[in-house]
This record gives C-alpha cells, sequence and structure tokens, in this order.
C-alpha cells in the first residue's frame, strides 16, 4: 500500500471515529452494546475504560479483537488476547510463586508485595494513594520506582490486573490516530514511553516494560505535582527478543521478534504524530530504549517536539550534578570541575550522554569555543566490555568515537587498546572513577585498591547502574577499600556505612527522579516548545547548587528524597528562568511569554508552587441532567 492510500485510510477511519463519537454525545451520553451473561444479552452504556474500569463487564486481556473494536478499547489492553483458562493459568502461577517465596524467599517478595498493596490502593482511591506516597516519599519511592520497579517489569506478565496506560503495538500500524482518542482525558501534560528493550539493566523486557513508565509517572505526580489525571504511561510493543518471553504461553505481548531498522522507525514516527495531533501540547519521556534507537530517536524528535530521553539527557544531569558536588566536597571552586580526571566505566545510552553532557559542562567553563572542547575530550578515559576504549578499537561506535583515546596520549601513560578498568584506573590516577555499566560487582577490589593511587585528596566513586545488583559496588566495600575520605554515590538507594568512631560514610543517591520531575514540570509551565541544552544545564546546575556548603564537605552531595517536592520546585523554577532567557517560553494557561518575562526567582518558584498538584480530596456536588 503506498504512503498516500495509508493517508487516505488513516484519515477516513479517524474522520469515521470522530462521528461515532459525536453522534455518541448526542444521544445524551449513553450507549448500547450487546454482551453475553451465560445466555441472555446484557445491554451496556459503557465504553473504553469505563468497561474496564467496571469489576461487573471487566474482561481485562480476554477481550476479543471485536469486541476491543466495538468497545473503544483497542490501544487500552496488550495486544496478546486470553483465553480465561490463560487468565486463572496466570494468576494460580502467580499465587504460587508468592506462597514460595513467603515461606522460604529472600526480601524481594516483601518489596513485591508492598508493591501489590500499593497498586491495590491506586486501583481503589487514586487521592489517598498519592496521599500516602507524598507522605512516606522515602520509604515507599523505592517500591514504585528503582529498585522494585524492576522486579516489577520482570513479573508483570503475572502482575497485570486492570490496564494502566496504553499500548501501542506493531500491528496496530494505520490506526493509531484513531486510538489515541480511545485514552479518555481531553489534556494530557505528560506521557513516559517504553518499548521495554533495555529495562534498567535487565535487558529485554519486552511489554512488561510499561512498569518503569508507570513508576515514572507515579513520580511525576508525587514530586512534581503532575495531575494524576493527566499523565499517561506508554508502552510501544514492536515484538521482544526474549527467548524466553517469546517461548511464554502467559506473556502478553507480541511473540515475534523486535521489528527494527526503518519498520521500526515507522511505528514511532506513526506513535508521536499521533499523541501530538491530538495533544499538541504534551511532553514525551522517552524511557529504557535499548542504546542502538535511544540517540536516535533523540536527535530525530528533539527539535520538533516537546520531548527528551532521561536516560541520555536525565542521567547526564544527575551525574553532571554529583560531578560538581564532588568538586565542591574536595574543597575546590566549580571552575576547577575542567581539570578533573574521570574514568567512565560503561559506553551504552546512559554513560554516552553523562561523557557529552560533562564535557559541553566543561567546556563552557573554558570559553565555549573549539580549543574548550578538544580540551574537555581529553579529560575522560572510556572503559567498555572490551577494555579502555582507543582510535585503535574496530568498528568503534560513532557515538563513543569523539571520546576514544589517541594512541600517543595513551602510550605516554603505559596503556593500550583494550587496557583493563584495573589498568586505567592505575595509571590515571582519576579524581572521579563513574560506572554506568549495568554490570554488577564491576568495581572489584583491585579496581578499588588501583583507585588508592589517585591524585585527588578525595575521589568519588559512582556506581550508577540500577537496579541494586547491578551496581558497580556497594558502599560497605568502597569505604572498607578506600576508608572515610571519599565521596560515595550510587543509582539505587543504600544505606549509610557506620565508619565506627561516630563517623558516617554516606551513600548519596544519584537518581533521576531529583531531574526529571522538575524538567517535564519546568518545560510545561513555561510553555517552551523544545527542551534545549541550556535547560537541561540549568537544572543540574541547580541539584548541584541545592546542597549547603556544610552538608557538602561532610561528603553529602545529594539531598535526601524526603525533600523532593522543594528540590523539584527548584528545578522548575530554574529551567523555566533558562527557557526565558533562551527566548524559549510561550506561557503556560494565563501566563503568557510577557508576564513570565517580568516575574522574579521568587515571583517564579511561587508560580511553581501554584501549579503543583496536591492530593486533597474535593468537594462533590451531584447535579441530576
Amino acid at each position: 500500500m503506498s504512503s498516500f492510500s495509508r493517508q487516505l485510510k488513516l484519515s477516513s477511519s479517524l474522520i469515521k471515529r470522530l462521528q461515532h463519537r459525536a453522534t455518541a454525545a448526542a444521544a445524551a451520553g449513553e450507549r448500547s452494546f450487546t454482551t453475553t451473561e451465560g445466555h441472555r444479552p446484557t445491554i451496556v452504556h459503557k465504553q473504553g475504560l469505563d468497561i474496564l474500569h467496571d469489576p461487573w463487564f471487566n474482561k481485562g486481556t480476554a477481550f476479543s479483537m471485536t469486541e476491543r473494536d466495538r468497545l473503544d478499547l483497542r490501544g487500552l489492553l496488550p495486544p496478546n488476547v486470553m483465553s480465561s483458562d490463560q487468565q486463572i493459568e496466570r494468576f494460580m502461577a502467580d499465587l504460587k510463586r508468592l506462597e514460595v517465596n513467603a515461606r522460604d524467599g529472600p526480601s524481594d517478595p516483601n518489596a513485591l508485595a508492598m508493591w501489590r498493596i500499593l497498586n491495590r490502593l491506586h486501583d481503589r482511591n487514586e487521592t489517598m494513594y498519592y496521599k500516602v506516597l507524598i507522605a512516606k516519599i522515602a520509604e515507599y519511592a523505592p517500591i514504585v520506582y528503582t529498585p522494585t520497579v524492576g522486579l516489577v517489569c520482570q513479573n508483570y506478565s503475572g502482575l497485570f490486573r486492570r490496564p494502566r496506560g496504553m499500548y501501542f503495538s506493531a500491528a496496530d500500524r494505520g490506526e493509531m490516530m484513531s486510538m489515541v482518542y480511545n485514552w479518555p482525558a481531553d489534556q494530557v501534560d505528560m506521557i513516559v514511553v517504553t518499548d521495554g528493550s533495555r529495562i534498567l539493566g535487565l535487558g529485554d523486557l519486552g511489554i512488561q516494560g510499561i512498569g518503569i513508565a508507570i513508576g515514572k509517572l507515579d513520580l511525576y505526580v508525587a514530586a512534581a505535582g503532575m495531575n494524576p489525571q493527566r499523565v499517561l504511561p506508554v508502552m510501544i510493543d514492536v515484538g521482544t527478543n526474549n527467548e524466553k518471553l517469546l517461548k511464554n504461553p502467559l506473556y502478553l505481548g507480541l511473540q515475534e521478534h523486535r521489528l527494527d531498522g526503518e519498520e521500526y522507525v515507522e511505528v514511532v514516527d506513526e506513535f508521536m504524530e499521533a499523541v501530538f495531533t491530538r495533544w499538541p501540547n504534551v511532553i514525551v519521556q522517552f524511557e529504557d530504549f535499548q542504546s542502538k534507537w535511544a540517540f536516535k530517536l533523540l536527535q530525530r524528535y528533539r527539535n520538533i517536539y516537546r520531548m527528551f530521553n532521561d536516560d541520555v539527557q536525565g542521567t547526564a544531569g544527575v551525574a553532571i550534578a554529583g560531578l560538581l558536588g564532588a568538586v565542591r566536597a574536595q574543597g575546590k571552586p566549580l571552575i576547577d570541575f575542567p581539570k578533573m580526571k574521570i574514568v567512565v566505566a560503561g559506553a551504552g545510552s546512559a554513560g554516552i550522554g553523562v561523557l557529552n553532557a560533562a564535557r559541553k559542562t566543561m567546556a563552557r567553563m573554558l570559553g565555549n569555543n573549539e580549543y574548550a572542547f578538544e580540551s574537555a575530550r581529553s579529560q575522560f578515559w572510556v572503559v567498555d566490555a572490551k577494555g579502555l576504549i582507543t582510535e585503535e578499537r574496530e568498528n568503534i561506535d560513532p557515538d563513543a568515537l569523539p571520546f576514544a583515546r589517541k594512541v600517543k596520549e595513551i602510550g605516554r601513560q603505559g596503556l593500550m587498546e583494550g587496557a583493563s578498568l584495573e589498568e586505567v584506573v592505575r595509571q590515571v590516577k582519576p579524581d572521579v572513577l563513574l560506572g554506568l555499566s549495568a554490570v554488577g560487582g564491576l568495581f572489584s577490589k583491585e579496581v578499588l585498591e588501583a583507585l588508592k593511587c589517585s591524585t585527588s585528596t578525595r575521589p568519588a566513586i559512582f556506581a550508577m547502574s540500577n537496579p541494586t545488583k547491578n551496581a558497580e559496588c556497594t558502599p560497605e566495600e568502597a569505604f572498607s577499600v578506600l576508608g572515610e575520605n571519599i565521596i560515595f554515590a550510587s543509582g539505587s538507594p543504600f544505606k549509610d556505612v557506620d565508619l565506627g568512631n561516630g563517623h558516617i560514610g554516606h551513600c548519596n543517591q544519584g537518581n533521576n527522579m531529583y531531574l526529571f520531575p522538575g524538567i517535564g514540570l519546568g518545560t510545561l509551565l513555561s510553555g517552551s516548545r523544545i527542551i534545549s541544552d541550556g535547560m537541561l544545564q540549568a537544572a543540574a546546575e541547580c541539584l548541584a547548587e541545592y546542597m549547603t556548603e556544610e552538608e557538602v564537605l561532610k561528603g553529602i552531595i545529594f539531598p535526601p528524597i524526603s525533600r523532593i517536592r522543594d528540590i523539584t520546585k527548584e528545578v522548575a523554577a530554574a529551567v523555566i528562568k533558562e527557557a526565558i532567557e533562551e527566548d524559549l517560553a510561550e506561557g503556560y494557561r494565563e501566563m503568557d511569554a510577557r508576564e513570565l518575562q517580568k516575574l522574579n526567582q521568587e515571583e517564579i518558584e511561587t508560580y511553581v508552587q501554584n501549579n503543583m498538584w496536591s492530593p486533597e480530596y474535593p468537594t462533590l456536588v451531584y447535579k441530576k441532567d
């Protein structure tokens, strides 16, 4: 079918859908469908999410494709239609697994049980759910987000009870513009979308990766005060290359290998066009796309749509904030950042994203010219699974090429292509060892011992990979080998280490949740049409400056999660201010661009605070038509 024919089919399909909706609206909001209850037909005055949220009529994944089309359910359920026997089998398998874990298992099932309890509360009472989450954010953020969300995604086919979010699959090509109108909200402010190809450090989890999008949006509501009625988690199901899932009859997604090349891009293109057609002001956060596509899609869309990639840009921002905090913790001025020697373990989307952001930050401090960029490049040594990356590397990833070390440079240091992490650390004597490898335990005792050679009086170790089992090392390991005079940060939560004699080894959680809610909220309230590098940089610098001098000198470079709403307010204000300075701000609701430009710092913060949703029960008034 030609492109023109597809567009014609798409347009006619959408027109029919809208005409159908208009007719329904004219009929006093009532719509009848025939279903079977035993042997008698039953009239249903509902459609879409109303049916799925009604325990009397809901069939969950057992709705046939015909029913999904007639009841406006396409896209609101995972694409695999299941029989009632399969649903029962899935429930019983999950129940037996919990029984075994509860009897003999480790602590993981406890976290999963807590997630289940919170999820049931969310299903029953959304206001109370967010009230609890905000009040106990330090306790429950690790349950609804990392690290427990990784466990949730691994088991999502067994945990699925009722739909939350939308599913756009390869089987829906040509239908997405129509499908997007199945979502009931006329206004959506924030979408988090994943294709499930690289969930945390757990690999390809297919459709089960929607758990990460749901968890992120819970934090947008709790931390940024996004209205929960205006957020939308999305899964783009283009298949999976996870053989275990492909062979699992209870898997909820498309049981076929992942699309690739132009076919893949066409599916994502159609999704982006559909959501921005219905909600022109929405912000889309890309989450856990494999490195192969993360950068390509970011470059493809970032100057057209309001979007960003949290793995590339959010992780980079948190890392930059941590690196700037490490400079402060060493008692140096921030202008010394370009002098730091940084060894980076990991060259995936997160690693390259951090490298690019750190290089830009250094270059900006050095004058933002060609010499500054070249000088900044020389401060990084990148090690991947094959060792140190140099210009001699065959088939080098184009994204990693700017950071490949020159042969003459490493020769003087006694290094060569493919040198091990331990060798690189020993010879470079870095100020910072930064882990974004998703390889648990990579910072072995030998690597940490090598860091004793650091020329820094207070070297920093950033074990940033998630979930917890993928952390490059634990704080106990780092402090036991290197002593108390280090700075430690991780991606997952760890407890502080008691070093004896009243001394505490502070474990800083460099979590993306410090930044992405503020980036999203600041973009929304500024009305900026894009999310610029300057806005992201402003967010990172705001986080770096949030801690007091006294806290930083103790080795505390990230704030406690309990202050997340205040942090988010500050970050959002910094993003808005930068959008105004770059002349990108177009305003939000009654606050137009000219009014925004008149606000001082304190007024911007008040403006942000006044636009943050809080979970309070509204007064309800019944009105009979």
